[in-house]
């Protein structure tokens, strides 16, 4: 999980920002599932 995203959640947790807590979530799966779709591209291409 990159730095920054860490930071935003850990004061949104903190300020207890609920919102901003969906968002942030809804950050981190879209870059996690965008990582692993070039993962697998990546090893795909490597066959």
């Amino acid at each position: 999980m990159p730095t920054w995203l860490r930071k935003q959640l850990r004061r949104a947790f903190i300020e207890k920002d609920r919102r901003q807590l969906k968002v942030l979530n809804q950050c981190w799966f879209y870059y996690k599932n965008s990582n692993e779709k070039n993962l697998l591209y990546r090893k795909h291409e490597q066959l």
